[in-house]
């Protein structure tokens, strides 16, 4: 079995052809997921899916760790019917599904990069609003938008505009005390074997408790 590890890109077919969506979850579906991490501090994480072997940026999105831990996917594909989403906020993502979203990107021709800045409570819970008055993302998008949610969160005010995810990403990395994860995958370019995985609820590998497990299945 081979290890995984994790966090955001889709492929260039599925890239181009995101557009707006307008999805719009009930308060009560909101309510029913909302989840905290008790174990891992408040942050704000830039998910950058980067090429392979170019290193261009393919797609931008944030998980923000505050109250509660979201995924904001601008112009984003990744769906699951246990994860509702607003616009192009995800909720109700723990470890498990955290590890779904990953999966369900990183491929033989991606990697993604996983840059954390720990925040305060309150600045991660702005950073949640700013994501959620941000609105349905347009394709070829996700860098824009995700400029525009961090710039209107104190301290991020210096987010690049533009379309570029790796200029987003060089300014990201500049700032103090961010830390860098990188997560490969060897899948071949294609979605329909990691949502196979996904459909008991579990990514191969890993358990409930969103975990590797040497004999999970």
């Amino acid at each position: 079995m081979q290890r995984r590890t994790f966090l955001a890109l889709t492929l260039p077919a599925v890239l181009a052809a995101c557009g707006a969506d307008n999805k719009w979850a009930s308060d009560e579906s909101l309510r029913r997921v909302r989840y905290s991490d008790p174990n891992e501090p408040t942050a704000i994480t830039l998910l950058t899916v980067m090429g392979i072997p170019r290193g261009e940026g393919a797609h931008s999105a944030l998980m923000i760790n505050g109250s509660q831990r979201v995924i904001f996917d601008p112009a984003g594909s990744w769906e699951h019917p246990s994860i509702p989403e607003r616009h192009d906020v995800l909720y109700g993502i723990t470890p498990n599904f955290k590890n779904f979203y990953i999966d369900y990107h990183a491929r033989e021709t991606y990697w993604v990069a996983d840059d954390t800045k720990l925040v305060s409570r309150e600045i991660a819970d702005l950073a949640i609003r700013s994501a959620e008055q941000q609105g349905a993302t347009n394709k070829s998008f996700c860098a824009v938008s995700t400029g525009q949610v961090l710039r209107r969160i104190p301290g991020f005010e210096g987010a690049p505009s533009g379309f570029s995810p790796l200029k987003l990403r060089n300014w990201f990395v500049t700032l103090p005390g961010v830390t860098s994860r990188k997560h490969m995958d060897g899948d071949p370019a294609n979605n329909h074997d990691v949502l196979l995985r996904q459909k008991n609820g579990v990514v191969a590998g890993y358990g409930k408790d969103g975990q590797l497990h040497a004999n999970a299945q």
